[in-house]
């Protein structure tokens, strides 16, 4: 029996007042006209962001589940030139819904788009978002440039999971393992195990509601954060090597040539600017990455006192206060001094 997407009488009475409800910034219309939308397509067509974290793909996976259940015909995706879900997302369910690139829909009448704060962030699927009929935009970035036809937007939510459970209650579906699994790997990713500031009583009552299906959370953290091959330990070593403060800046870089002496994947890198932001001198960590095709992607950390997204807005990226990146497709020289250059500005 397909879900009335209209019918909100599953929601449990302690999800109390979600981030969008109530006086939040996404107004009830936009919901409403999202539900209409995916009510009236038989076929959605999800992505997410380019190297999807665990809060991309948790969300579009957690919100596949419910459009299969309700009949609809779903693809899902995102669009990196070697399109590989990182070894740290291999436990998520729903990746039989996944598809490459290519096989992705070229003009979809409807696409959902999870935690792209940017059009270029869809990366290859970009043609096909711009020719999809509408695109329903689920995001939580501050600096999100509103590029769908429907954006529910919410800065003030801790992470996309936060929107996409909501929807998943407006669609009629109820938590199962499978999307609590989903849902709870977006909400520890993006509030840093519930240790970054954005982590509210609202996180920690959904964080109730998810492990009440039965997770098993202690494998999740395992699978998240305590499991890297051992040539990753050999990376962190010349990154931290090659560390360098400057002031209330450290900062460092891996290269494809590091990785390639130990057969080290890009997707592995990520967690080495949480290392590298522990310095008690420095105010601003960065850690530049080259990717498989000689681009460095450059993540950024704050704490507190300086608007990294501000700095990396400026730079063609964006994100959050404390938490954003950008692409670079110049010299490691080149690419500090323009970052050292528009820290100036903004601190």
């Amino acid at each position: 029996m397909t879900p009335d997407v209209r019918d909100r009488t599953d929601r449990p009475a302690s999800i109390g007042r979600l981030p969008g409800e109530g006086g939040c910034p996404i107004p009830e219309s936009s919901w409403d006209r999202a539900l209409r939308l995916i009510g009236q397509a038989d076929e959605v067509a999800l992505a997410c962001h380019v190297n999807p974290d665990g809060d991309a793909l948790g969300s579009m996976l957690a919100v596949a589940f419910v459009l299969r259940s309700m009949g609809k015909r779903v693809v899902a995706s995102f669009g990196d030139r070697i399109f590989a879900v990182p070894r740290l997302l291999g436990f998520l369910p729903g990746q039989e819904m996944l598809v490459p690139p290519e096989e992705y829909p070229a003009a979809p009448d409807l696409m959902i788009v999870f935690d792209c704060s940017t059009f270029e962030r869809v990366g290859l699927l970009g043609a096909n978002a711009a020719s999809a009929r509408e695109v329903i935009v689920v995001d939580h970035h501050p600096s999100n440039t509103g590029f769908g036809t429907l954006d529910l937007i919410d800065a003030d939510a801790a992470a996309t999971a936060m929107l996409a459970e909501q929807l998943v209650y407006r669609l009629g579906g109820r938590l199962d393992r499978d999307i609590a699994t989903c849902l709870y790997a977006g909400l520890v990713t993006d509030t840093g195990s519930f240790r970054y500031s954005s982590t509210t009583p609202a996180v920690h009552q959904m964080a109730a509601r998810l492990v009440a299906t039965g997770l098993r959370t202690d494998e999740i953290a395992r699978e998240l954060w305590d499991r890297s091959p051992f040539g990753y330990l050999k990376v962190l070593a010349n990154a931290l090597e090659r560390v360098t403060l400057e002031g209330r800046l450290v900062w460092t870089y891996v290269s494809r040539v590091d990785r390639a002496a130990y057969g080290l994947p890009y997707s592995e890198l990520e967690g080495i600017i949480d290392i590298v932001r522990r310095a008690d001198e420095a105010e601003v960590a960065v850690v530049l990455k080259e990717d498989d095709h000689g681009d460095w992607q450059v993540s950024t950390r704050s704490k507190g006192t300086v608007d990294v997204a501000a700095v990396c807005a400026a730079l063609g990226g964006g994100g959050h206060h404390n938490a954003a990146g950008y692409t670079s497709y110049e010299t490691v020289e080149e690419t500090m001094a323009k970052f050292r250059r528009e820290l100036r500005r903004v601190s």
